[in-house]
Formats: C-alpha cells, structure tokens, sequence
C-alpha cells in the first residue's frame, strides 16, 4: 500500500498565528484532510507541526509493515534537514526535528521526503489558512 502525504504550515507574522493543512491519500485517493491549530508560531515551527499531524494520524491507522510513504512539503529547509543536507541549528526546531525522525521511525521502512512547489501544493496549504482564519 502507498501512502502519499502533502502538509504544509504557515503563520501569520513570524511569529504568529499558525496552522497547518494535511492531505493524506492511499493509492491515490484522498482519505483524509486536516487543518489544525497551532497557536502562535514561526513559520518553520509550523511547517513541522503540519508535518507530525500527518505523522501522527498515519500512526493512529491499521498499517502493513510493507507500506510506503510519501512525504511532501513545500518547504525546502525542513525537507532539506529531515534528508540529512542541512544541519538544524535553532533550538526550537531541534526537538521538532527529532519528533519527526522519531515518527518517521515508527512508520517503516520505506519513508522518502520530498519537496514540491507551492502550487502543487495547494489543498494542503488551503487548509493551513483555513486553520489560521479560525483562530
């Protein structure tokens, strides 16, 4: 079974009132959207969260050790950490960073993250907003 996860955070300010959006399809159909509150956060911090929310709901599910996982974020700095090419200095991101890792570690073997540009990216950033606007 393939999983394909989009999720993207932002936040309005930087700090401030954040949120995230989570689209998550098996074999290519949607089976669930999130869009969820964050409070006041960093666009970086946001972008994380959206990221363990997918994680998080995925971990909630009835999965097959063959599974794989698609992760894909608009993001290039949180990609680019998550794939080992950048270090995370700021210490608010760390014990996010390693959240995520820990996550990911639950989920199997085969994780791949990559990034992808905003527009293919729109639902999950439609419920990012949607998210924010609630708040």
């Amino acid at each position: 079974m393939k999983w394909t996860i989009y999720s993207d955070g932002g936040a309005r300010g930087n700090p401030g009132i954040a949120g995230g959006g989570v689209v998550i399809q098996r074999d290519g159909l949607v089976i669930k959207e999130i869009a969820k509150k964050f409070g006041k956060k960093t666009n970086n911090q946001a972008e994380y969260l959206a990221l363990l929310t997918g994680i998080s709901w995925l971990l909630e599910q009835e999965r097959d050790d063959s599974d794989k996982y698609e992760f894909f974020l608009d993001s290039e700095l949180v990609v680019r950490q998550l794939n080992g090419q950048y270090r995370v200095k700021d210490a608010g991101l760390k014990e996010l960073y390693l959240q995520v890792v820990e996550g990911i570690g639950k989920l199997g073997k085969e994780v791949n993250i990559g990034h992808v540009r905003r527009e293919i990216n729109q639902e999950a950033d439609r419920l990012a907003n949607l998210a924010m606007d609630e708040q």
